[in-house]
């Protein structure tokens, strides 16, 4: 078939055998390159059906994924929404302790210190079993991915084998950051909301004024789960990123005209006619 004459022709390149220059290289450039699009108009539907199997594949990956960055964000929100009651100080209690005595105000703010450091602790143990989950699912859904992408992509085993493990690696290096940068944010709000309840002075026998500790309060909150919630949806943006890329990398798209035909306007034959074997 039209297959094998075609590389019946670049045979002569393979091996050890001397580099092999036609006759007539106009003309026999140009009968390559009416073979070669004739290859490529008969390997496009299966590379498109390859393409197609392998990204069916990997948005499955995506959408096993994504329960896990969703519980990450319900985690955030509960949480905050936890510390916001715990640090509430707009009841009438506290307002009435805060615009009491010096010693009052100043016991309540204690109080309120020590909810800080308690609740950030124990968000930080609440929260690391949600991002233990993440990467133990990363190696998981990935493995899966490996056996339902292989009877499909047309890369080599070897090549497949790398492709994953390099993805499964980049995905739990990228999780592994992500609950780090949240312990940090995590330590920024303690120590924030320690310095707002101690910087906050009790001169002249009165305290605080309740309402504007309470909107640096509600301020702190909200900016750390903003943050917080940039950073999970950074993390899913890259998930898409990586496996689009494992995508191009195992199962490209049918060849287009400027990313698959050679350059034949090329001077050197031997460069144009390794181009084409390949």
């Amino acid at each position: 078939n039209n297959m094998n004459k075609f590389l019946e022709k670049l045979r002569p390149l393979s091996g050890s055998e001397a580099p092999w220059l036609p006759q007539d290289p106009v003309g026999m450039r140009q009968q390559l390159q009416e073979e070669l699009e004739e290859v490529k108009a008969r390997l496009q539907p299966y590379m498109a059906e390859a393409h197609e199997l392998v990204g069916w594949n990997l948005e499955g990956l995506r959408q096993q994924l994504k329960p896990y960055t969703m519980d990450l964000v319900e985690q955030v929100a509960l949480r905050v929404q936890e510390l916001q009651e715990q640090l509430r100080v707009v009841g009438e209690d506290t307002k009435a302790q805060l615009l009491g005595g010096v010693d009052e105000a100043r016991a309540l703010l204690q109080e309120l210190q020590s909810r800080v450091v308690h609740h950030t602790g124990r968000f930080k143990e609440l929260f690391h079993p949600y991002a233990e989950s993440l990467v133990r699912g990363i190696g998981r859904h990935v493995q899966e991915l490996h056996r339902s992408v292989a009877p499909h992509a047309p890369a080599s085993p070897a090549r497949l084998s790398r492709c994953v493990q390099v993805l499964s690696r980049k995905l739990t290096l990228k999780a592994k950051a992500l609950h780090a940068r949240i312990q940090q944010n995590l330590d920024q709000l303690r120590e924030e909301l320690s310095r707002a309840f101690a910087g906050t002075g009790t001169e002249e026998g009165a305290g605080p004024d309740p309402q504007i500790l309470s909107e640096e309060v509600r301020q702190r909150l909200q900016a750390f789960r903003q943050d917080t919630y940039l950073q999970i949806a950074a993390f899913t943006r890259a998930i898409d990123q990586e496996t689009e890329e494992v995508q191009q990398q195992l199962a490209p798209p049918p060849p287009g005209h400027s990313a698959f035909a050679p350059e034949f306007e090329q001077t050197d034959s031997g460069k144009v006619l390794s181009k084409l074997q390949a």
